[in-house]
């Protein structure tokens, strides 16, 4: 079948040899031994053309079926057994780097004594393909692009305060009690605001803050000096709040969870490098306070 579809895709008893990295003659035996076995001519051959027949035409599509489905089989079986090795490039936000992906980079580097790992934590969008980036954790809505991505779960939020701040604050039961408290609000573009959900339910808030911070973690920590009451994801949130540092509330009330994905580049066939750091990511995931979807 090789060789075959190496003559019809080269166009001649020559050029398929030459692919093959085999002679001429040894190429023309085995597609005339296809021929006598089938009992159907396949090619039509004269000094200075070659053609291929109607039943070879449909001989050819089915073998290249064939042959790529043996091929697709290979490589899966390749993916699974062999070892990750060399580099990973790896890209990600940088508070979300700096405090989640570190840790998972660490385990993946433990378990494979082979890779070595190089990162650039930036909150710009980086070009993962002219840059040379292998994975890209990306954390919002995907663009249409012809990356491919895998979900790695989503970051749930809540309101939090430290217990300093809410002790000499007015008490808080519904949403409307915001406009009578100090807010620590995330804003790195435009006007700060928060939009809540609670199931069905969604309230807006739009008052201006006593904070507006352009960085996760500076607002966590201006909500650790007793400042106000801030909005944060909950892995970052939750570790404060078994301390004690921080408490919930409103429960149930915060911004809608965001997806999280692994983007690489859309190739048939996953490197073993790139298969095992996603796979590895999606396990840290699920065990991350956030929960997976």
């Amino acid at each position: 079948m090789q060789a075959f579809i190496a003559v019809v895709t080269e166009g001649s008893f020559t050029a398929a040899a030459e692919r093959l990295e085999t002679d001429k003659a040894r190429v023309s035996r085995i597609v005339r031994r296809m021929e006598e076995k089938l009992g159907a001519r396949l090619l039509n051959r004269s000094t200075r053309h070659l053609s291929v027949t109607e039943v070879g035409r449909d001989y050819f599509e089915r073998a290249s079926s064939i042959l790529a489905a043996a091929e697709a089989a290979e490589a899966a079986v390749a993916q699974r057994t062999q070892e990750p090795k060399g580099r990973l490039k790896v890209t990600a936000g940088a508070e979300f780097g700096t405090m989640r992906v570190d840790g998972w980079i660490a385990a993946f580097l433990r378990k494979w004594p082979k890779i070595s790992v190089e990162t650039e934590y930036t909150n710009r969008l980086v070009d993962i393909i002219h840059e040379g980036v292998d994975v890209a954790i990306r954390i919002g809505p995907l663009q249409d692009s012809e990356l491919s991505a895998r979900r790695l779960g989503e970051l749930t939020y809540g309101l939090y305060a430290s217990p300093e701040y809410l002790r000499s604050a007015v008490s808080i039961r519904n949403v409307d009690d915001l406009k009578r408290h100090d807010l620590i609000m995330h804003a790195p573009r435009g006007r700060p605001g928060w939009t809540l959900v609670n199931g069905e339910r969604t309230e807006k808030v739009w008052h201006a803050p006593r904070c507006a911070v352009d960085n996760t973690i500076a607002a966590r920590n201006l909500a650790l000096s007793g400042l106000g009451i801030v909005q944060l994801p909950r892995y970052m949130a939750e570790p404060h709040v078994a301390e004690g540092a921080l408490t919930r509330v409103l429960p149930g009330w915060a911004r809608i969870p965001v997806p999280v994905h692994a983007v690489f580049a859309s190739t048939r066939y996953m490197d073993p490098r790139v298969r095992g750091f996603v796979d590895l990511c999606r396990d840290g995931f699920g065990s991350d306070v956030e929960g997976v979807s």
